[in-house]
């Protein structure tokens, strides 16, 4: 490929979720120029009260929820009533989320801030010590039992419930599942924390109830991910990619029911296995 034939990607629209850019296609020795559709990421600014707390690289869509379901995975408040409002602020290169939060939940929080960036990838970036990074989980209520049978049907609904990454093939999905009823909602997402974030805050700020479904995952289950789920009392967790060994002993010590390499035909039970029959 020529260099000089590559031009530098515009700018994004505030809010766009992918952007149209030429590009130089080969397949099978034949040369054509095409236009591709490649996701946007950006930085999204967390603040609370006015006070920065962290920067992560995100898809910029649903930052509303975004920030209400970080707040409650992140162990910032207790529970959705803590959450006092939620501000967004686009600009071209970036948007601000401000949040407000009960007194003496913020007063805490400053104790723990970040005020570091946290990259697309991030699991635990930003954490200033162990103790912020690994928190302690509450044992996960009974929560719902589902069959395989019905776990699969939704592993395959959700392939058509991904529109941004069916046009770009590059973020992340996260569903609430309820057995009998299927898919839920769906949120997407090019960090795989933060699409499980979006999913978390539409369901608070709908009052949705936590032990009446399921988690599905199209990202691996690494510890935070089960971290995340054990928090808000999500009792099983579904991912269509591996687990980690560290993500297994939080799920096996918190009562979740983790399964992993999950298909429309198979999957893998990590811990609890009792709720899927």
């Amino acid at each position: 490929m020529n260099p000089e034939s590559v031009t530098a990607a515009p700018a994004a629209a505030p809010g766009a979720v992918s952007t149209q850019l030429p590009v130089e296609r080969w397949t099978a020795g034949t040369l054509t120029h095409a236009v591709d559709a490649v996701a946007e990421e950006m930085p999204i600014a967390l603040v609370y009260h006015d006070v920065p707390h962290v920067v992560m690289l995100a898809t910029p869509a649903d930052l509303e929820d975004y920030a209400v379901g970080f707040t409650l995975s992140e162990g910032l408040v207790a529970n959705m009533g803590e959450i006092r409002g939620v501000t967004v602020t686009h600009g071209r290169g970036a948007s601000d989320v401000h949040v407000t939060v009960a007194w003496e939940r913020f007063t805490a929080l400053l104790q723990r801030r970040r005020n570091l960036a946290g990259r697309t990838g991030c699991g635990l970036c930003g954490a200033e010590t162990a103790a912020d990074a690994i928190r302690e989980v509450a044992t996960v209520p009974a929560g719902v039992s589902l069959s395989a049978s019905q776990l699969h049907q939704a592993i395959e609904d959700l392939k058509s419930r991904q529109p941004i990454n069916a046009r770009t093939g590059s973020v992340h999905a996260a569903a609430w599942v309820l057995p009998g009823e299927g898919i839920l909602l769906v949120r997407e997402d090019v960090g795989r924390h933060n699409a499980l974030d979006k999913t978390i805050g539409a369901l608070a700020r709908a009052g949705a109830d936590f032990s009446a479904g399921y988690m599905l995952i199209t990202s691996r289950a690494s510890y935070e991910m089960v971290q995340k789920c054990a928090t808000l009392g999500i009792s099983t967790l579904v991912a269509l990619s591996a687990p980690t060994a560290f993500a297994v002993r939080l799920a096996q010590a918190s009562g979740l029911t983790l399964v992993a390499f999950a298909r429309a035909d198979r999957h893998v039970v990590y811990a609890h296995p009792a709720r899927l029959k």
